[in-house]
This record gives C-alpha cells, sequence and structure tokens, in this order.
C-alpha cells in the first residue's frame, strides 16, 4: 500500500498546506459534543506545523447542499481545534475560496493554523467541480488528504483537487491505509472476516468480495438469520430477509468453491420482545419457537467463534454479533470482541474493525483500545472491504 506519498516525503518548509480534514462532528446548541474526528486530525497538523508550514484546513460538515446553512458552519470547531493542538490560535475564513479567505492564508507565518468555511457551502464541492478546485488550490502550495472518511466520494476538495497539487496522505490516512492493506491486501493468513449488521441485502458486495479474500466468514446479527432460512432453518419471528434466500445460497456456493468456510450459529438466545431484560431462553438453531425472535447468537456459538479466532493470525469485523444496543443481547458480541482483544494484546491476531455500529459495539465490550485499527469511516471502510476504488486514495497514487 506504500505507493502513495506521506508527510514523510515533502517538503513543507515555509508552504502554504491545504489539509483536508474530516470535521464532521455531532454539534448541539453550538457545541461539539464528540472531538474524537478533530483529535484524530491534529496530529496531521501539528507534524504540518513543527515542519514550518503555514497550514490550512478545510472541511465539510452536514449536507448544506450549495447553500450557506448557518448550523452547518464550521466556526464552532474553531475552539476545539486549537485545544486539539495544544492551544495554538486557529484562524476562521468564513468561504473557503474568495479574497477573504485569501488575505488570511497569505497572511499566514510558518506554524500558524487557518479553517476555512465549509466546503459544502459551494454546490460544486459534491460535483467535483474543476473550477472551485482550482479556487482551492490557489491557497495552497501543497495538498494533503487526511479524510479517509470522505476518500469514496470524488469531490473537488477530496479527487480533482489532488490533481492540481502535489499531494500526500496525512497521518490519519496513512495509519487507515496501512491498516487496511494488512488486513486484506498482503495479509498474514489465516484471515477470518466477522461480517454482522441487520441485512444481508446491504453486506452483498461485501460477503462477494471477502469469500475470495479470506479464509473463514462469521456471520451474525440479522444476516445470520437469512442464511439459516436460506438452508431451510426455521427462524420463528425473527428479522429475515426470506426474498434474499437465493443470494444467500449463492454466497454459500461461492464460498464453497473459494475455500472459505462460513461459520453460522448453532445456538440462538430468543424472546418475545426487543427490549431491555426481555424474557429470554438460548435454543438450538434448529428449535427457534415460532412466536419468538432471534435476538443473539448464542454462548455455544460465541464460545466456537473465539475458539476458532485462536487459529487465526488477520481479524476484519464490521457489524455486531446480535442486537447488541440492549442487554442482554449483548453477551455474544462482548465475548467474542472480548477474546479478539486478548489475542490482539498477546501478539497473536492483528484486528481491523469500522462501520458505525462496530465501533459502538466494541465500545461496549470495553476493548475498543486494545483492537490493532479501529476506523471510525463508515461509508469508506464498507466500500474498501467490498473491493472498490476510493477516489480520495486513488487520487494520491496518480
Amino acid at each position: 500500500m506504500a505507493d502513495f506519498k506521506t508527510l514523510d516525503d515533502i517538503d513543507v518548509n515555509g508552504k502554504r498546506v491545504l489539509v483536508r480534514a474530516d470535521l464532521n462532528v455531532p454539534i448541539r446548541n453550538g457545541v461539539v459534543t464528540d472531538t474524537t474526528r478533530i483529535d484524530r486530525s491534529a496530529e496531521t497538523i501539528k507534524d504540518l506545523m513543527a515542519k514550518g508550514a503555514c497550514v490550512v484546513v478545510m472541511s465539510h460538515f452536514g449536507r448544506p447542499k450549495g447553500q450557506r446553512v448557518p448550523e452547518m458552519s464550521l466556526r464552532p470547531i474553531v475552539e476545539p481545534l486549537s485545544k486539539a493542538l495544544g492551544g495554538v490560535p486557529v484562524a476562521f475564513a468564513d468561504d473557503c475560496i474568495g479574497p477573504g479567505a485569501e488575505t488570511l492564508v497569505n497572511g499566514l507565518a510558518p506554524g500558524d493554523v487557518a479553517l476555512l468555511e465549509n466546503v459544502r457551502y459551494h454546490a460544486g464541492e459534491e460535483k467535483n467541480d474543476p473550477d472551485l478546485a482550482r479556487q482551492l488550490a490557489e491557497l495552497g502550495d501543497v495538498y494533503v488528504n487526511d479524510a479517509f472518511s470522505s476518500a469514496h466520494r470524488a469531490h473537488s476538495s477530496t479527487e480533482y483537487i489532488a490533481q492540481l497539487l502535489p499531494s500526500a496522505a496525512g497521518r490519519l490516512m496513512e495509519a487507515e491505509l496501512k491498516a487496511l492493506g494488512k488486513a486484506l491486501e498482503n495479509p498474514t493468513r489465516p484471515v477470518a472476516a466477522i461480517v454482522g449488521g441487520a441485512k444481508v441485502s446491504t453486506k452483498l458486495d461485501l460477503l462477494g468480495n471477502m469469500v475470495s479474500k479470506v479464509d473463514m466468514i462469521v456471520i451474525g446479527g440479522g444476516m445470520a438469520n437469512t442464511f439459516l432460512y436460506a438452508q431451510g432453518i426455521e427462524v420463528g419471528a425473527s428479522l429475515c430477509e426470506k426474498d434474499m434466500a437465493d443470494t444467500a445460497r449463492a454466497i454459500l456456493e461461492k464460498a464453497k468453491v473459494e475455500n472459505c468456510e462460513i461459520v453460522l450459529p448453532v445456538d440462538a438466545v430468543v424472546a418475545g420482545e426487543f427490549k431491555e431484560g426481555a424474557a429470554n431462553e438460548t435454543v438450538d438453531v434448529n428449535a427457534v419457537p415460532a412466536d419468538k425472535m432471534i435476538l443473539d447468537v448464542g454462548a455455544a456459538s460465541a464460545r466456537m467463534v473465539a475458539d476458532k479466532l485462536a487459529g487465526c493470525k488477520t481479524l476484519v469485523w464490521n457489524g455486531p454479533m446480535g442486537a447488541f444496543e440492549i442487554k442482554p443481547f449483548d453477551a455474544a458480541t462482548n465475548l467474542v470482541a472480548q477474546e479478539a482483544a486478548k489475542l490482539t494484546t498477546e501478539g497473536k491476531l492483528l484486528t481491523v474493525a469500522g462501520g458505525g455500529d462496530t465501533v459502538s459495539a466494541l465500545a461496549n465490550a470495553g476493548v475498543i483500545d486494545q483492537f490493532s485499527y479501529v476506523s471510525t469511516a463508515g461509508g469508506a471502510f464498507l466500500e474498501w472491504l467490498e473491493g472498490k476504488t476510493l477516489p480520495g486514495v486513488a487520487a494520491l497514487k496518480d
């Protein structure tokens, strides 16, 4: 994966460096409620400051669709960004192009930092408009993309601009690409994948790509019900895409051809309703009562998966094993996550996980810091698992 430049390959001393970050963070009443993305972006900015660059940060925020929507301004990001940089003042331009932005950027000294207003205030951004990209490029001498989470979109600030300036990956992008490369492109085998979530239909491309790349796929969540049903097993009142049965069978057949083991649950936790502390029991998958729904895989299934992971070297995880948001239906996800974390800490397993629900599930299990790499990029992580080319990454390689 090292066919892209990093901050170590470019001279930025005294230069204006445009950094595309992802500062699309949750804000309530004008206050940032989760600074994770800001904190993760700080490493690249600090690195550039130390190398004597004039750092100009740009990002999207929400979906203003080319309009100046006041509640989608990046102004509330200034203070938390300054804090993440150790109290360094951050100048703010109330547009990302034009005379005001130019004056501000051209007044920066080496080591200074400026933040530009939301790039999506311009309709050209999402259209990958060359003219907008050229106006953005006028504000910099070098371009650094540190927004892997936006790399699956070909937009002016992620794709076209990389064709106009010397370009490199920021530290966050570099870490993400290296982790993903180790997990699927040049992995240490055997490689396992845990694929969970509610629906097979949303993970079709992922499963299709994975069966030819990994040695074992553990299927959990509501998706597992569809696979069980496809094999003639009654799943009662469970969430199940019955119209996807043929597709599920085709994936099972492809896996056989590719010599990829598909692991399905052997037991299940069932309940009559989906609520905290609902009366539940564990049954064999062949004995799900008609009026009950499967809300988690059973303890025997979770233990079986944990044992199988002990024989693997690499794990890619996307999607929970059960309805982890509600106790006690987080038990299987927690057990498997804690086992994977233990193997990682012991140096026996490389673990890469990503996707919104997955991040929440691992946080719930208390293991997020023990995995080798946890990606906060939802759509981009999923498209990468599907084997798709990400325009923002491809642009850095050209």
